[in-house]
């Protein structure tokens, strides 16, 4: 074979002799240098999208924790609503029936000949007085208690000396507290002492 020959026989295979690589692999330089940069730059699109995510999830647990928080806030809110409605109805009911404690008291200081009727009117005002005890109804002490303004209303200022100056020395009608709240004060005489 000739060089001719030979040279024909290497293009017929697909080499180009001049630039000695074949032409689906291209240049070196272009190869080598377009590596590292596109690594390069997927490396950092990478990261810089894990940053984005990693600030997406922290803004949205933030915003899951704040709306935890508010659902609690608006449950305990409901909840003490609840509880301040139910205190108030329940104040109100007993309110109707401290008349009837009264009359029960008014009823209990008559004299009477039969003692089966002054039993069996004992025995209910008991049963009612246990029934509002237990939903926490308490009576206001009242008859040798200093007077207070917040539990006792004076109804008279009485003069004397045998009792301290402003203590309650009668009891008019009997006050209530429902737990820690006054339902109504006791109506009361207090007692001045002369010259004061």
């Amino acid at each position: 074979m000739s060089k001719g020959n030979g040279k024909t026989e290497v293009q017929n295979r697909g080499i180009d002799l001049e630039h000695e690589l074949p032409p689906a692999e291209g240049n070196e330089e272009s190869a080598g240098s377009g590596g590292p940069t596109s690594s390069g730059t997927i490396a950092d699109g990478t990261a810089a999208e894990l940053q984005k995510m990693k600030s997406e999830r922290d803004s949205l647990l933030d915003r899951l924790a704040r709306a935890q928080a508010e659902f609690e806030n608006a449950r305990r809110r409901a909840a003490k609503e609840q509880q301040e409605y139910r205190d108030f109805a329940i104040a109100d009911a007993i309110k109707t029936l401290l008349p009837v404690m009264d009359s029960f008291e008014r009823a209990l200081q008559v004299k009477s000949d039969s003692n089966e009727f002054r039993n069996g009117i004992d025995l209910i005002y008991k049963q009612l007085q246990d029934a509002l005890a237990k939903l926490g109804v308490r009576a206001i002490s009242a008859k040798g208690e200093a007077f207070d303004p917040h539990y006792h209303e004076a109804i008279e200022m009485v003069e004397t000396t045998d009792a301290p100056d402003h203590q309650v020395i009668e009891e008019l009608q009997r006050g209530y507290k429902l737990k820690d709240r006054l339902l109504r004060p006791a109506m009361v005489r207090v007692a001045k002492n002369p010259g004061e």
